[in-house]
């Protein structure tokens, strides 16, 4: 297993009425984050958020190429970003994650104190599969075909590269001290 130190080159905020940020996701334009009771468009180019929707947006946060998914409490909702509106809400298993990500046509749902990651049948909410952590998971995200999520235990916290169906880790990148992640995303660079 590789393991080497992540490089923070790059933050985002504070945001006006925004004390809490629970997932994000890339659209190709916009980065979205929730917010608690908004999800939040943001300018990754200036930094400055530029609209926000009025929707529970209290953990992951999710892009399919065309509709975000956002999870809120234990409910997956599934919102077009032009009219902000909800057009569906599937429930999310066993009550709820901490990470939300779109890979393979399905989605995938980290599981903050169960230590695990779920990929779901995004029509119904069915889990298809289910891999195991070692620790608390925070965030989930696919990068070139690759799982990752973050973690955190106690006062560590770091991204993890797993094989998607043994969960085996692959390479690890430890946050600096004090930092944690709450949500994951790449947008592909």
């Amino acid at each position: 297993m590789k393991r080497s130190t992540a490089e923070i080159i790059r933050e985002y905020g504070p945001f006006s009425g925004v004390e809490h940020v629970a997932g994000v996701t890339y659209d190709g334009q916009h980065v979205w984050f929730a917010s608690g009771d908004k999800l939040n468009a943001l300018d990754p180019n200036t930094g400055v958020k530029v609209r926000a929707i009025d929707v529970a947006a209290h953990a992951g946060t999710a892009f399919d190429g065309h509709y975000l998914f956002q999870l809120s409490g234990d409910s997956i909702q599934k919102i077009d970003p032009t009219t902000g509106r909800v057009l569906t809400t599937i429930p999310a298993p066993e009550g709820g994650g901490s990470g939300l990500a779109w890979a393979e046509g399905t989605l995938w749902m980290g599981q903050y104190r169960n230590r695990k990651i779920q990929q779901l049948d995004p029509r119904t909410g069915a889990v298809l599969r289910t891999i195991e952590s070692n620790r608390f998971v925070t965030g989930v995200t696919w990068i070139d075909g690759e799982l990752w999520h973050a973690t955190a235990e106690g006062d560590e916290s770091d991204l993890r590269r797993v094989d998607p169906h043994t969960g085996e880790v692959q390479e690890t990148l430890d946050m600096p001290p004090g930092v944690s992640v709450s949500g994951l995303e790449s947008d592909g660079g």
